[in-house]
């Protein structure tokens, strides 16, 4: 019986730090690390994720260089360990959505809302409507040497770019499209974004450097604690 009591303390011992590690002050410390790992982790897939912008598609809302805060939970609450989400919140117009691309969802995509499920859109010489009335689209950015340079070409009516549709949007789905409409991979090239995949709604800029200048310049100190809109 003793020898069992024995060893069922040395099988406990080595589950527990303070027999692994007997430095008191080591122990301490990686405590400490474990203890920051997990709470980082669980904020990041529960509450906000950090993303770092690599491309000019949602120019000039978000510029190259830009790294975002998103609220993982803008579209209701992940239940842990699990696919569930509690207190379902609709996606708007306007928002702007995290989501893994649709042809490699390892990729994070993040793109503005711009057509609803069920509704039609249609895009005319640049140009978004939806069910047959014009999109006021302010974050809408087009520019302007490459729509002269379109223009010089004939394509101002070329699809899929400035000419797309119409479409119905199927029921949960949303169309996502970049604000900056002359380059950007979205909606108009792979197809509807699945709302059940949507991860985050992009809020606001921690940090911003250009990513052209060196590490002794280029910081854009005047974007950061910037609200994306």
């Amino acid at each position: 019986m003793k020898k069992e009591d024995d060893l069922l303390k040395i099988a406990k011992g080595f589950l527990r730090l303070d027999y692994l590690i007997p430095n008191r002050t080591i122990r301490e410390w990686i405590e400490a690390l474990i203890f920051a790992v997990i709470v980082a982790t669980i904020v990041r897939t529960y509450m906000f994720a950090p993303f770092q912008i690599p491309s000019g598609s949602m120019l000039p809302t978000i510029q190259i260089g830009d790294h975002i805060f998103a609220s993982m939970y803008s579209y209701g609450s992940p239940v842990p360990f699990t696919d569930i989400k509690l207190f379902k919140k609709p996606v708007l117009r306007g928002d702007i959505i995290i989501f893994p691309y649709p042809r490699d969802p390892s990729i994070d995509y993040i793109k503005r809302t711009v057509g609803l499920p069920g509704e039609t859109l249609e895009i005319r010489y640049d140009q978004v409507f939806i069910n047959g009335e014009l999109l006021d689209e302010p974050y809408a950015y087009f520019e302007p040497k490459e729509r002269l340079s379109r223009e010089a070409m004939g394509l101002t009516s070329s699809s899929p770019v400035s000419r797309f549709g119409p479409v119905t949007i199927p029921e949960g789905k949303i169309f996502a499209m970049g604000d900056n409409r002359y380059n950007s991979a979205d909606s108009r090239y792979w197809g509807f974004v699945d709302i059940k995949t949507i991860s985050g709604k992009g809020q606001i800029i921690y940090w911003s450097h250009d990513p052209g200048e060196s590490l002794f310049g280029g910081y854009r100190l005047g974007r950061i604690f910037d609200f994306l809109k």
